[in-house]
């Protein structure tokens, strides 16, 4: 067992998981209260990064990289829904059609921030980018601690896609005259 699994296993002792030896036992895990509060942030935060690259790929057409990584946030959000889903995160108050608003006051604000800083021009449109991606990879290293093996799976993932999409932001930079 590794250490990440370990500190996850022992953040939910107490919160009826019970697994004794059997790896191939079935354990019903309950999350905390800031556990699913970490859930309910980043799934909104995955919808900050969509919405801001759909307002910004509209503002610069020929920006393809707001348009393309929109669309892998899209999955992003999928990901974390269903696991708001699987641990009863209430997310009925979201409504991830109206692009712009958020359940979250500081995500509220922080995407009325980004958007008009990346509103000034393409440059700070691709910085405003970099921040996002540079924010969501430290987020999700901060919010996995303790979860149980599912949601660290999917965060990895998540994690893996931000890197790529940093990549991607700072690609667009380089190439700025």
């Amino acid at each position: 067992m590794d250490r990440r699994t370990f500190i996850g296993m022992t953040a939910v002792i107490g919160l009826s998981v019970s697994v004794f030896g059997n790896s191939s036992a079935t354990a019903i895990v309950t999350l905390t209260e800031a556990q699913k509060a970490s859930l309910l942030f980043m799934y909104q935060e995955e919808k900050v990064a969509r919405d801001v690259y759909i307002i910004l790929g509209a503002k610069y057409p020929n920006a393809t990289t707001f348009a393309n990584i929109a669309v892998s946030e899209q999955q992003h959000i999928d990901a974390v829904e269903s696991l708001c889903k699987k641990y009863s995160v209430d997310i009925s108050k979201i409504n991830e059609n109206k692009i712009g608003e958020f359940v979250l006051p500081e995500l509220q604000t922080l995407y009325d921030t980004l958007v008009a800083k990346g509103s000034i021009s393409l440059r700070d449109g691709l910085q405003v980018g970099v921040a996002i991606e540079e924010k969501d990879i430290i987020d999700i290293l901060c919010v996995e601690v303790g979860m149980p093996a599912d949601i660290v799976k999917v965060f990895e993932n998540l994690r893996a896609g931000s890197m790529s999409h940093l990549s991607a932001f700072n690609n667009a930079l380089s190439e700025l005259k």
